[in-house]
């Protein structure tokens, strides 16, 4: 395998979790640092016991012939404009979610990504979580016969989304499915195995006032499979983090790590498995080693990734669809036009 230089983009607390899986990650080596400014660059490199150049321009660091990949952790409404440019340059990208926070941005994004060739990774970590890929692979075994129902929730009172933070700001943050909701979207979407072709989406009276967008958001939904959806997000909650999956199937049911399956003739309750559930709202307990691996991997063997840009448009899709909903009242189908 090659060695590539990776350069991480954003030096706030997700950045950690991604310089972690860097130097886990066979053939990566982190080769440069990018910054607002010089002191914060220095100050994060100190703490995390990295040497590397720092940049304070973009275009300085996209001019380093060294830089293979561009990891993309900045607040959310600089990701699509950065990726664009790092594409343009001919840079890897593996971009912290969401892609782009308007319909607008995320096909310019998808355009520069296509002409310039790159390949992409899209940040939604939990595809990686030990209990997702087990209900993954349960339901791709016929576990539950033919999934007609899934259900997944985001609940996530995270103690940094302060009153001024940029997480409850909607230029900065988007919205609540744009800022964490997206998540339970592209979960839903994995696991039922198909896109989704319209949504309607209803917001709860706000919990928490500094946010400036709903904090609380339910949205129904349905595949190109037939398959229907409940998906909810909530950042208004006073509650411990909670991340949720239920799929029935016309032969069982999985509950997170449940299942009550034809498998088991007999079965009088469901069989709880022992295994990680994406139970923690802490950054670092997330799986960002592995997307780390695969996106090496993929751009060893000159092949996409299975979450690449291209692959996540209907889960940002859904994300504006969901914002668009609340504010029509009305079912909003996809593609969007």
């Amino acid at each position: 395998m090659n060695t590539y230089g990776i350069a991480i983009l954003g030096t706030g607390n997700v950045a950690r979790a991604h310089l972690k899986a860097v130097q886990d990650t066979p053939g990566a080596e982190l080769v440069a640092l990018g910054a607002r400014d010089a002191d914060r660059g220095l100050a994060w490199a100190a703490e995390q016991s990295v040497t590397c150049p720092i940049y304070t321009r973009l275009k300085d660091l996209l001019a380093n012939p060294g830089v293979d990949v561009i990891i993309i952790t900045t607040p959310n409404h600089l990701h699509a404009r950065q990726a664009i440019q790092a594409a343009q340059a001919g840079k890897h990208l593996l971009i912290e979610k969401p892609a782009a926070l308007n319909l607008e941005e995320l096909h310019e994004l998808r355009g520069a990504v296509e002409n310039s060739g790159v390949r992409t990774l899209v940040s939604f970590v939990l595809r990686w979580n030990p209990s997702l890929r087990l209900n993954k692979k349960l339901i791709g075994e016929g576990a539950i016969g033919n999934p007609f129902l899934i259900e997944t929730c985001y609940w996530h009172a995270t103690p940094r989304a302060v009153p001024g933070h940029w997480m409850t700001r909607k230029e900065t943050a988007g919205s609540l499915f744009l800022m964490g909701g997206c998540h339970a979207v592209d979960t839903a979407c994995w696991l039922a195995g198909a896109e989704v072709s319209e949504v309607m989406a209803y917001a709860a009276p706000p919990a928490k006032p500094w946010y400036e967008y709903p904090d609380s958001v339910i949205a129904a939904v349905r595949f190109t499979n037939g398959t229907v959806g409940r998906i909810s997000a909530s950042m208004g909650c006073w509650m411990p983090y909670t991340f949720e999956v239920t799929i029935m199937g016309d032969q069982g049911t999985i509950r997170d790590n449940r299942v009550y399956s034809h498998f088991f003739p007999g079965q009088t309750d469901y069989a709880t498995i022992p295994v990680q559930l994406p139970s923690s709202g802490e950054v670092a307990a997330h799986p960002f080693t592995p997307g780390m691996q695969h996106l090496i991997e993929c751009i060893d063997h000159q092949r996409e990734t299975d979450i690449s840009l291209d692959g996540s448009i209907n889960v940002h899709e859904v994300c504006l669809a969901i914002d668009r909903s609340i504010e029509t009242g009305q079912p909003v189908p996809l593609p969007l036009r």
